[in-house]
């Protein structure tokens, strides 16, 4: 008898897949940084992340955590002043893809959104956004019945233009965050909410880079509804003629700029005419103690380093940090005679630049102290440093 012995059945390999959305997941570290660089470089791409790659990597992975695909993640999530937000028309998406029945009704003057839960059907949450809200929350004013809101070169802004559009957008945020929170992950907020300027879409138009260090890898969008067009502070910290400050702040308060940018001028007015280095000091303590920004204690930190008894500070801040390692707040001190310690300060601060893929260092660098590198203080290019590393980690 013979017995043929029939070659085992091979699986088939499974043919190859074709087309589909990119996601990080599907690539190694390696893959998703070398095509984060190469996303970057297109022009086709959000002002937000061109030539911005580290951006471009955090928001995929961030789209990534929410299942959206790359195309989906870079037109539709925005990060203004550090935070993520999704457009209303993403938080909509969201909510009827979990199974959320949502009915809206949007009108010229009023924009009703209806969000029934599915897990639910008894509850039923309804928002209405009326232009009287808009007015109420400093959007827009009426005028003859129609909303009106300029800019400082009296054009047109969004809700003057596109109030339907801007309604919309405001009820639909408001009634996915009030009824289904959870399909947003933690971008609660709309880009026009955060107070970025937008286009009829909701994408924000108006991009600038942030003035702080820990921004240094992503572009923002300014917050401030009417910003100075100038640099105002630059100029405050670059002058200490009393007359020239008292014309850059009536100059910044004629132009529009907030209340609280009027006082960080008055600051730094303030700085200029202290007498000597303590003066300074008692400003700079108050200051922290009111919880000021980094950028702008730095600010007045540089101011005190020009100040009679500021050298004699250095000297004996440089001893107190030879015996704590700790972090320290930056404080007025003086320029540094040495050349020796401050070239090691500046090549420490453009390490630190060059690990933290921050090319504008010296553009960045004069507009928060108002001056070159070359001419800071050693321990202001210390205290730069030091938020720089802050802001990556220390990652070396």
């Amino acid at each position: 008898m013979t017995v043929t012995t029939l070659p085992a059945r091979t699986q088939a390999a499974p043919a190859p897949h074709y087309g589909g959305a990119l996601s990080l997941s599907q690539m190694s570290p390696f893959e998703a940084w070398q095509f984060c660089e190469s996303l970057a470089a297109t022009p086709l791409l959000p002002d937000a992340y061109r030539k911005q790659p580290a951006s471009v990597l955090w928001a995929m992975e961030y789209g990534r955590a929410l299942g959206l695909d790359v195309v989906t993640t870079i037109t539709t999530i925005h990060v203004i002043k550090g935070k993520p937000c999704q457009s209303a028309d993403l938080m909509l998406g969201r909510a009827r893809s979990a199974g959320h029945r949502v009915r809206i009704k949007a009108e010229r003057t009023r924009c009703e959104v209806r969000i029934q839960r599915h897990d639910d059907l008894d509850d039923e949450s309804v928002i209405e956004w009326t232009l009287d809200d808009a007015v109420t929350a400093g959007l827009c004013t009426l005028r003859d019945g129609r909303p009106y809101a300029r800019d400082q070169k009296n054009q047109p802004q969004p809700w003057e233009k596109f109030p339907r559009a801007m309604l919309r957008a405001r009820a639909i945020a408001e009634a996915v965050r009030m009824a289904c929170p959870e399909v947003l992950h933690g971008a609660i907020y709309t880009p026009e909410e955060l107070g970025a300027v937008v286009d009829q879409e909701g994408n924000p138009v108006d991009v600038v880079r942030a003035d702080a260090p820990v921004m240094a890898t992503a572009t923002v969008v300014n917050s401030t509804p009417n910003p100075p067009q100038r640099d105002y502070l630059a100029e405050a910290v670059a002058t200490s003629d009393a007359e020239q400050l008292a014309a850059i702040i009536d100059a910044a308060r004629s132009n529009g700029a907030p209340e609280h940018y009027i006082g960080a001028l008055a600051d730094v007015r303030d700085a200029h005419q202290a007498e000597d280095v303590a003066a300074v000091r008692k400003l700079y303590d108050r200051l922290r103690e009111a919880n000021a920004g980094a950028e702008h204690l730095d600010r007045i930190a540089a101011i005190g380093a020009t100040k009679p008894g500021a050298r004699q500070q250095e000297e004996q801040s440089t001893g107190d940090e030879d015996q704590d390692d700790g972090p320290k707040p930056s404080a007025p001190t003086a320029p540094v005679a040495d050349e020796r310690v401050h070239a090691e300060a500046e090549t420490a601060l453009r390490l630190a630049a060059s690990h933290a893929n921050l090319p504008t260092l010296d553009a960045d660098f004069q507009r928060v102290y108002g001056m070159p590198i070359e001419q800071a203080p050693a321990l202001t290019l210390t205290a730069f440093r030091k938020q720089i590393e802050a802001a990556t980690g220390g990652a070396q």
